[in-house]
């Protein structure tokens, strides 16, 4: 079932992948049957199952991390797409190299339609996030409740400046897909966070931060 239809992009999330709970997504002009692949999570098969019947173009990684990659080579052998990942984090598909690398602002065609990346470095350096009609497909730099964990004070730093500049702008009724669970929107995404800046923090403050109880 698609997880959104508006008449001109189908989407279709395809989530439990893997017991990490990790969600792909297709993306797809219903015209022309062609598709954009967003992460490539382990058992690929549950994905593969899916695109059958598209024109895979693009397969789009939003960061470098092992659970987001698993089924890279088998989808990649299957579908033949072009392969797009931020160049701070290619180095994590080694030995094979990515088609094109991932920019900011950088709109890649599927059909009639184009969807924009959004470069957002904080829980990766190369994270980057994607952007069509009203979904942003965030991977593991926005959740439901806060960003993904980070590694760093630096980085955490780094994720919310990206999450505040790239992702807060969007229109508040844009739905949040991300890498793992459950959808959010942008609106409350921005009511958690105004929550989160109501309250002081400790400088070196990293980790797994929620926006409510952090």
């Amino acid at each position: 079932m698609p997880l959104h239809y508006e008449g001109n992009i189908s989407i279709h999330k395809i989530p439990g992948m893997t017991k990490f709970d990790n969600n792909g997504y297709l993306v797809i002009c219903p015209s022309t049957l062609d598709c954009i692949v967003i992460d490539a999570p382990g058992e690929p098969e549950k994905l593969l199952k899916e695109v059958e019947s598209l024109n895979v173009k693009s397969i789009l990684i939003t960061h470098g991390h092992s659970d987001h990659i698993a089924g890279l080579k088998e989808i990649k052998e299957v579908t033949g797409a072009l392969v797009g990942i931020g160049g701070p984090d290619a180095h994590n598909i080694l030995p094979d190299e990515p088609d094109f690398y991932l920019t900011d602002q950088q709109e890649i065609q599927f059909g009639k339609h184009k969807l924009t990346a959004l470069f957002t470095p904080g829980h990766t350096p190369g994270a980057t996030c994607f952007f069509v009609g009203t979904h942003l497909f965030s991977g593991d730099t926005l959740f439901p409740g806060g960003p993904g964990g980070t590694r760093s004070p630096e980085a955490f730093t780094q994720v919310v400046d990206s999450i505040k500049s790239k992702l807060l702008v969007l229109p508040e009724e844009t739905v949040v897909c991300p890498g793992h669970g459950l959808d959010t929107t942008i609106k409350t995404a921005k009511e958690e966070y105004n929550s989160f800046t109501s309250r002081s923090h400790p400088d070196d403050l990293h980790g797994t931060v929620t926006w409510l109880h952090s």
